[in-house]
């Protein structure tokens, strides 16, 4: 095992995740590979059924069976994470790696007070007593910017709005200090105002923190905004990787163009939104031999078909999977 590159946090190589299918092993994750440096926000981004979200659930360690990482590297701070045991793991979860789920709602424990759910990170991981673990949870929602918060602390997930409950799992992800946080569409169940204030909320306390990022979304809008570089994804395959100034200055990839197309325009005026057409492919599905994206690609020619397509430098850093150059 190499170990990560100068100023990288986190490397992955290769990655696969396969889940069996009545027709054959479906590979949902298929050969990712990314760096995350120290203070870094990485965008992964891609419609649903992408694979965004299984590769950071593969990163977490916590692919639900019967899902199996089936190949590739791991490597945080020189640490190879696909060789963990379970108990490595919990030691690692929540500690030097944290993740802000989806739907808070689900992943918040309806019978517990916040407060209690956030001390238990803390109890276990750094080893505080109650009374300082709660005094931890305190600060920490106060940091996140829960009104009165030594009052609300214990209330239950149920008792909050759901911008609320985004900001008890922002809290809990970040009450001991983690390296690196994933957030796994953190705004997609809010409104546009408190999606901006979410957003704004992930990036203040990651410059005041310095702690790296991993944000997982379908909205470009988002990650030009919070992003140094970004990975687009597609029928588990990244399909172009740059830094985000270059992705949207000069995209290569058709699907990352046709991403683009479908951001609303408001000096369009009348125009029609434009959409991709067709659905995004089931990975079990796909022949081996064709590029994932020939199917709804607007630049297809014979060979997108006959061929897989190679991943090939398209620029300083910039990469893309396509046969059209």
């Amino acid at each position: 095992m190499t170990a990560t590159q100068h100023g990288s946090l986190l490397s992955v190589r290769n990655l696969q995740v396969s889940f069996p299918s009545e027709r054959r092993v479906a590979r949902v994750v298929d050969d990712v590979s990314f760096e995350v440096r120290e203070a870094e926000t990485l965008g992964i981004v891609g419609e649903s059924g992408s694979g965004k979200s299984v590769t950071s659930l593969a990163l977490m360690g916590l692919v639900p069976q019967p899902g199996t990482v089936t190949g590739g590297d791991v490597v945080f701070e020189d640490r190879d994470l696909r060789k963990l045991d379970e108990s490595e793991w919990r030691s690692i979860r929540g500690a030097q790696l944290g993740m802000i789920f989806q739907d808070p709602m689900t992943s918040l424990n309806p019978f517990l007070p916040v407060w209690v759910q956030i001390a238990e990170v803390t109890q276990l991981h750094l080893g505080y007593s109650r009374e300082r673990a709660r005094n931890h949870a305190i600060k920490m929602l106060e940091d996140v910017g829960i009104p009165d918060a030594r009052a609300r602390a214990g209330l239950y997930p149920h008792q909050f709005s759901g911008g609320m409950r985004q900001r008890v799992m922002i809290a809990m992800a970040l009450a001991c200090g983690p390296k690196l946080i994933i957030a796994d569409e953190p705004t997609s169940a809010l409104d546009v105002t408190i999606q901006a204030q979410i957003l704004e909320l992930l990036r203040r306390l990651k410059e005041t923190r310095r702690t790296a990022m991993i944000l997982i979304t379908h909205d470009l809008g988002i990650v030009a905004e919070n992003a140094e570089s970004v990975l687009v994804m597609y029928a588990g395959r990244v399909m172009e990787s740059a830094t985000a100034t270059e992705i949207f200055a000069n995209p290569q990839n058709p699907y990352t163009r046709a991403l683009l197309r479908c951001i609303p325009d408001l000096a369009a005026g009348d125009r029609e939104l434009y959409q991709i057409s067709g659905q995004a492919p089931d990975v079990s599905s796909l022949a081996p031999n064709q590029c994932p994206f020939a199917e709804r690609c607007p630049d297809v020619i014979d060979r997108c078909r006959q061929e897989f397509p190679p991943y090939h430098q398209v620029g300083d850093g910039h990469w893309s999977l396509c046969w059209v150059r």
